[in-house]
């Protein structure tokens, strides 16, 4: 039996009508190739079902066509919404995506994932965990030449990256509720050790001080509806609050929980304001009240930036802020005026529970 002949990089080119040294550029996606030729050059090659050998190019030290991702927990809404938008992109423009994913945030943890992705020989990485200052920086020396886009670090570090404005975001919560009459309003935090969780936190506290306001109480918790839920208890058994501010939407969720087994109505007698739009906020029963972040925008921006690197490597840092936004529903309302009969109802419902009544 004959053995198929393989396409070659010569075959491209005569199918083409261009030299050799053009389809390489193509396949290299370097500069100064006209939309036409390229487009000659990528038909030719679909029309022989041409595929590039990754593997020679990496070997040659050219570009793999291969971006890594380092990114937090994917069981966490946010991370795999953004993860799918880069894969989506990259695909999009002619990348393999590989991935590496840490779940306790540790230097040597962190170091390992970018060190594994680097190991594959990528062209780029998009590092989407939550960073300090110092963490951030010794990452950037362990990818070398390779360029590297930053998603979850403080928007004042020089490095480049793309970000929502946690600050906004915190706002935007903070001036709804009190536009609504609320001034007993409780914070549950992220982990605080997550400057991602640590700026939402700073920017409540100082929107909130623009209205002479502290937070009647807070907790800190981690990214979870079960925490969300926990915490949430913690704060109704001590002093209930008129509304809530919390770190994200899956700990919403479980805020919502809590307050329907204590017997709150959502958003009669608590108002509750999530962080991000997940796509599951909108059904939540009732559809959340939360601040918008497009991760689909956020993933999709992200590999584009990162490519452009790939062809600028000596162009300066950059740091791309993105719009955030409220998305209003059905979680938040001006507080109740509960009357004493409503109070006392609520007390008894409250002490039957606990002792297991009802």
């Amino acid at each position: 039996m004959n053995k198929t002949k393989s396409v070659t990089l010569y075959d491209v080119a005569e199918q083409a009508g261009v030299s050799y040294q053009t389809v390489s550029r193509v396949i290299n996606q370097a500069a100064h190739v006209s939309v036409k030729t390229r487009q000659k050059v990528e038909h030719a090659m679909s029309a022989l079902n041409y595929v590039p050998n990754r593997v020679a190019q990496q070997l040659a030290g050219k570009q793999s066509f291969t971006l890594g991702l380092a990114t937090t927990d994917l069981s966490l809404h946010a991370p795999s919404q953004i993860a799918s938008a880069i894969k989506a992109r990259a695909e999009a423009l002619g990348f393999n995506v590989v991935m590496s994913m840490v779940r306790e945030l540790t230097a040597e943890t962190c170091r390992s994932a970018v060190n594994s992705l680097l190991s594959q020989r990528v062209d780029g990485l998009i590092i989407n965990i939550p960073l300090e200052a110092q963490a951030a920086e010794d990452l950037l020396m362990v990818c070398g030449n390779v360029p590297a886009q930053f998603l979850d670090v403080s928007p004042s570090l020089s490095v480049n990256s793309i970000l929502f404005n946690p600050a906004e975001g915190a706002r935007l919560g903070v001036e709804h509720l009190v536009a609504l009459g609320h001034r007993q309003i409780g914070l549950v935090t992220g982990p605080l050790n997550s400057v991602s969780a640590r700026l939402r936190y700073e920017g409540w506290i100082a929107a909130l001080e623009a209205h002479q306001l502290s937070p009647a109480q807070m907790e800190e918790g981690e990214w979870s509806a079960a925490s969300g839920f926990a915490c949430t208890h913690a704060i109704m058994s001590r002093q209930p609050v008129t509304a809530l501010l919390m770190g994200n939407d899956q700990m919403a969720l479980g805020a919502l929980r809590a307050l329907n087994e204590r017997g709150y109505q959502v958003p009669e007698q608590v108002s509750v304001v999530g962080y991000d739009d997940t796509e599951d906020s909108a059904w939540f029963i009732p559809p959340l009240t939360t601040i918008r972040q497009d991760f689909s925008q956020l993933g999709t921006a992200s590999v584009e930036k990162l490519v452009e690197q790939l062809h600028f490597p000596d162009a300066p840092s950059r740091v791309a802020v993105l719009p955030v936004t409220l998305s209003v529903r059905r979680t938040t309302a001006s507080p109740g005026n509960s009357d004493t009969s409503a109070a006392l109802e609520q007390a008894l419902i409250a002490l039957a529970r606990r002792v297991g009544k009802i």
